[in-house]
């Protein structure tokens, strides 16, 4: 249904809706993020969002605000209300109890075991169910859930930091700091939103990074799984990204060498040509129920991504500073000869962060 069929009260409580939901953006993974407002006679009697997995769904906390004033309403949901019992009730009984008469949804739920079911449900009782409002603004805020439900791999965001001159690193591969303080908090943002982390053995032992989330606050955050990209399993006994309480896991090949005794996760990849499949490890790790991977590497790691097509989106901060033409540059592995063979991007979105520019850009389709 076009956004041209609900009326202004219909999108301003769709997108106040969107605005919860985007609140448990570094909570509820693996589930999708999910709001809900109730309405009454043009007024909002109950709204909520889902906060963590397991925990009563963006429906639910709404249905306990408004009480007894859910009898009659509107309820706007920014997904398809669930018809199956997992580790909650299903949302469409709850909506159903409460006497909620119309239900506006942002879109439909792809999951398997909703997929149409719960508006099937509601219809099914009498409510009034409408979708499609604000559609491509709920397809944004969950876009890694989607990419994993409907595609079978997670949304690959690579971030990288450049000079001027798209350089990120010297020759020396000395790459503190090239972008600001204001900079390195953003990151720690993008980070708290990731399912994962992920880097490959070269980074480990040049940069030794802790791939942890630092937001410098009490802000809640699930921590993101910690992936090392590691065909021989050379970096399994040393690094920071062993320490701390975020999990670990190694992706290696199916002929490394394993250690006798080792508390991280491991799992096999395939190899092609002396090459990890990136494809596969991206499934493997859609397997394992992660929406978003963030890709913290060098130029290697990240232009194979690249090169292979599946980067979905660019998170770049571009500082004001010049390195010259020794150092190291952005990519590696983009064979490109001629003009119409050039990877094009397009920018979905420009700020300053402190005196760098960050821009997060996606494939040209």
């Amino acid at each position: 249904m076009s956004d041209t069929a609900f009326s202004a009260l219909d999108h301003a409580m769709m997108a106040r809706a969107l605005r919860l939901a985007e609140r448990g953006a570094y909570t509820t993974k693996p589930n999708p993020m999910v709001g809900s407002v109730l309405v009454r006679d043009g007024e909002v009697v109950g709204e909520g969002f889902h906060e963590r997995a397991g925990g009563p769904h963006a429906e639910v906390f709404a249905l306990r605000e408004a009480s007894e004033r859910a009898r009659g309403a509107t309820a706007y949901v920014t997904l398809e209300p669930c018809a199956h019992t997992g580790r909650t009730a299903p949302c469409a009984d709850s909506l159903i109890e409460a006497g909620v008469t119309r239900v506006v949804a942002a879109m439909r739920d792809p999951f398997p075991k909703v997929d149409g079911a719960g508006f099937e449900k509601l219809r099914a009782a009498g409510i009034q169910v409408q979708a499609g409002l604000m559609e491509a603004q709920a397809r944004e805020l969950n876009r890694g859930f989607l990419s994993r439900v409907e595609r079978g791999r997670p949304w690959l965001r690579v971030k990288l930091a450049t000079s001027l001159d798209g350089r990120t690193a010297l020759a020396s591969g000395d790459s503190k700091w090239i972008s600001g303080e204001a900079s390195r908090l953003d990151v720690q943002r993008w980070r708290a939103r990731a399912s994962a982390l992920m880097t490959g053995a070269g980074t480990v032992l040049a940069d030794d990074p802790q791939l942890t989330v630092r937001l410098g606050d009490d802000t809640p955050f699930v921590a993101p799984l910690r992936v090392v990209l590691d065909p021989g399993l050379a970096t399994i006994n040393r690094g920071r990204v062993r320490e701390g309480e975020a999990p670990t896991l190694y992706i290696h090949a199916p002929d490394a060498r394993l250690p006798k005794q080792c508390d991280a996760q491991m799992a096999v990849a395939p190899v092609r040509e002396g090459r990890f499949d990136l494809d596969a490890v991206l499934r493997l790790l859609g397997e394992r129920s992660i929406n978003e991977v963030q890709l913290e590497a060098g130029a290697t790691l990240a232009g194979a991504f690249l090169a292979a097509g599946l980067v979905d989106e660019l998170l770049l901060y571009v500082a004001p500073v010049l390195l010259g033409a020794h150092a190291r540059p952005l990519f590696d592995g983009l064979d490109v000869q001629q003009m119409d063979q050039r990877l094009g991007m397009r920018i979905v979105d420009s700020r300053h962060t402190g005196d760098d520019l960050r821009l997060l850009m996606r494939p040209r389709t």
